[in-house]
């Protein structure tokens, strides 16, 4: 019986190190499954018609000869099933449901109160049931949910000890508990720059790239770190946290109860919060101040569309942020060294504008032998990095042999 139980869990290893071979390898032919594996023609065409059964993996046409007949090339049925992935901030949460090839479905923002902790997550969870409704997908189709908080979060309890960006009430709450007994679903809980440097590492411009810094400039900054192919989390999973580094001594308080954050002067929050303050004084003949006429208050979209016109406010405005955001990112590279740094979040749309002033200041105050040797570059996702993150950290937890038993057995 012991020997009847190996030689099924090693079947079973074998099929799921073939399906995550096909997911990761697009267009891959069974000869080149056997090479990779070792196992032999035999055992991967087994496997694969297993698989082909199951739904999971399908034919796509017949690849290049090398000499011999055309191979079929094989990828991963993307409609076999779908994750739901969610990122939460402050004043955006973005919820969708992709494939298992991580297209979308549907992805949508939804402006959820977050003050009270309990009440938010109920919220979240309301936004993904009506999600599922309107998709009409079958929930025994659905195999995960994947979430992506801001804070303090722990790497082990899933815990948030402390998330300042979402507010006083968001400590010590037990964001994984809360979600399993609404979501019946496996969960895969983690932090907004961790989730953003994996999608950025396995789909974006970090693909190939040993060691990458992502840089999330949203409602708050933060560091997803990778060296030599591995998230870099520290003791409890709180690495990162650079926007609480100080650039100016006695400078705003930040919601971290410290003075002069990066994040408290910089981050999306303040400088939409600066801007409405100081447009008041603005010449009359300024664009951005024309729309906050109109409107009665702007926002990030409008600062950032706003600051293409030269020597604006906006454009003022995003040029000094890029000068601090450089001090940030110099200390950055200065302690890890990373092949690639990248910049995502709402503030990285502004492209050049931030760029230019971002990379003198940089220049000025990293280590020139560092800095020429890191490459500097706009995310390749956009705004939504994280939740594609969150996502990818559902479907890689399923193409495992333990996570496999919610898929395939």
């Amino acid at each position: 019986m012991q020997d009847a139980r190996n030689l099924e869990s090693v079947k079973k290893l074998n099929r799921i190190n073939v399906l995550n071979i096909v997911r990761e390898n697009e267009n891959i032919s069974r000869q080149q499954l056997a090479e990779l594996t070792r196992l032999t023609p035999a055992a991967i065409t087994g496997i694969v018609r297993e698989l082909v059964e199951l739904g999971y993996v399908q034919e796509i046409g017949l690849g290049e000869s090398s000499g011999g007949r055309r191979p079929m090339r094989l990828q991963i049925c993307p409609d076999a099933g779908y994750v739901i992935g969610a990122e939460i901030t402050r004043n955006r949460t973005t919820i969708g449901i992709v494939d298992l090839l991580l297209r979308p479905v549907k992805v949508l923002e939804a402006e959820i109160d977050m003050e009270n902790p309990k009440t938010a997550i109920d919220s979240v969870v309301e936004k993904i049931e009506e999600l599922i409704a309107e998709t009409e997908i079958p929930v025994k189709k659905i195999h995960g949910a994947g979430f992506a908080f801001p804070g303090l979060l722990d790497i082990t309890t899933k815990v948030i000890k402390r998330s300042p960006s979402l507010g006083e009430q968001w400590c010590n709450i037990p964001v994984k508990q809360w979600l399993e007994a609404r979501l019946n679903l496996p969960l895969h809980v983690e932090h907004n720059p961790h989730a953003a440097a994996l999608a950025e590492y396995t789909i974006g411009k970090g693909k190939d790239i040993k060691n990458l810094v992502y840089v999330n400039l949203g409602e708050g900054f933060s560091a997803g770190v990778i060296m030599d192919n591995k998230m870099l989390y520290g003791a409890h999973g709180h690495a990162g946290e650079m926007g609480h580094m100080v650039v100016v001594e006695d400078g705003p308080l930040c919601n971290c109860g410290n003075k002069g954050c990066l994040e408290s002067i910089y981050a999306v929050s303040a400088l939409v919060r600066k801007a409405n303050n100081e447009l008041p004084l603005c010449q009359d003949n300024d664009g951005l101040k024309a729309i906050w006429q109109q409107k009665g208050k702007i926002g990030i979209d409008d600062i950032i569309a706003a600051a293409n016109e030269v020597d604006s406010y906006a454009w003022q405005l995003i040029r000094q942020a890029g000068w601090y955001i450089g001090i940030g990112i110099a200390n950055v590279i200065n302690f890890y060294n990373p092949e690639i740094v990248c910049l995502g979040g709402i503030l990285s749309e502004s492209q050049t504008v931030l760029i230019e002033p971002l990379l003198e200041s940089l220049n000025r105050h990293a280590f020139p032998e560092i800095a020429r040797d890191t490459r500097i570059e706009i995310s390749a996702i956009g705004r939504n990095a994280a939740f594609y993150g969150a996502c990818l950290g559902v479907i890689k937890n399923l193409f495992t042999l333990e996570g496999s038993d919610n898929m395939i057995s």
